[in-house]
């Protein structure tokens, strides 16, 4: 890509973000004058958490308010949903669900509140979080190909952590045993990746599929050893890992979240937030902050994150609604 061609896309943005912030009411520009609050329906320190805590601390930059993250895990995601659509619609209380929360609701809850925009006013997207597949370093396994030979030689043997049922983490593995041909041993797990590292590390646990963020203190420590990424390309930030798709090929896996708010938040808030919204998952710092940790923001207008989720809906539900039922989780 040249020089001009960045060029005229940064100042198309530019142009784009000003003509936005010239549409919201004069009235919504002092928006927020007292805390926010974020809703998160992740466990604390799962990759979704992280991200949404990072967003949470650009907007607070950027309003001069305190911008919190409160968790509300548990259920598919039920939990979350159902805090942040009983929340006062104005502004003040906001909702991250993930892929996994779309997903998952509608087929072990179909009443619950999870549909965009009817239950949910679309503000924006937040990042993309390709998924990564550790293994305990004990195994001797050092490649994907090495664990796939592993495991067709010895099915039911390997097991998987599985941080929650409907999770992005829990499709992956779907995924992967049904393109790859083999049987992996599910370990439940109801409160995020932090629940499983000790058990990975200690060997009771052969592997673990999750965001980078979730694992990134057991990758440091040397606890989990990486072996693939479910990014469609190599990412920039771990060049030298290799992708699922190098093995299996078109193989391609993500979580995503994105930031919503409750059925009749006035729309020039809605509007106000998106906006700033997009400031911040543009921002370069903020950018390269994520992607350390394998997050990769991008903005959506609210439209776009509509269409967006409506999609990914009709991508994921057919390959959670062919999963037996999960063992219950411990």
């Amino acid at each position: 890509m040249n020089t001009l061609h960045v060029f005229s896309r940064r100042c198309a943005a530019s142009f784009f973000m000003l003509a936005l912030t010239a549409a919201i009411p004069a009235a919504a520009q002092s928006f927020p004058d007292k805390p926010v609050t974020i809703i998160s329906d992740a466990a604390a320190g799962a990759s979704p958490d992280v991200a949404t805590r990072f967003i949470a601390d650009g907007l607070s930059r950027r309003w001069g308010q305190k911008v919190l993250v409160v968790n509300r895990p548990g259920a598919n995601g039920s939990i979350g949903a159902r805090a942040a659509a009983d929340a006062v619609a104005d502004g003040y209380t906001l909702y991250a669900p993930t892929l996994s929360t779309f997903v998952a609701v509608p087929t072990v809850a179909p009443n619950l509140p999870v549909k965009l925009p009817r239950d949910f006013l679309p503000i924006g997207f937040i990042a993309d979080q390709p998924m990564f597949i550790a293994v305990d370093p004990a195994l001797g396994i050092t490649t994907l190909p090495q664990l796939i030979a592993r495991a067709t030689r010895e099915p039911g043997k390997i097991s998987i952590a599985q941080t929650g049922v409907g999770r992005m983490t829990h499709l992956t593995g779907e995924l992967l045993q049904q393109q790859a041909h083999i049987k992996l041993l599910t370990v439940p797990y109801a409160r995020g990746p932090a629940s499983a590292i000790g058990d990975i590390a200690s060997g009771r646990v052969s592997m673990i599929i999750e965001g980078f963020s979730g694992i990134i203190g057991a990758v440091k420590a040397g606890q989990v050893k990486l072996i693939a990424t479910a990014a469609a390309a190599r990412l920039p930030e771990f060049p030298d890992l290799p992708t699922v798709a190098e093995t299996i090929p078109n193989f391609s896996a993500a979580g995503w979240l994105v930031l919503v708010a409750p059925v009749g938040t006035p729309a020039p808030i809605v509007d106000k937030i998106s906006v700033d919204l997009a400031k911040v998952v543009t921002d370069q710092d903020v950018r390269q902050r994520l992607g350390a940790t394998g997050s990769y923001p991008r903005a959506m207008t609210a439209a776009e994150t509509a269409a967006f989720v409506a999609e990914q809906q009709a991508i994921w539900l057919p390959v959670l609604q062919g999963i037996s039922q999960a063992p219950p989780a411990k």
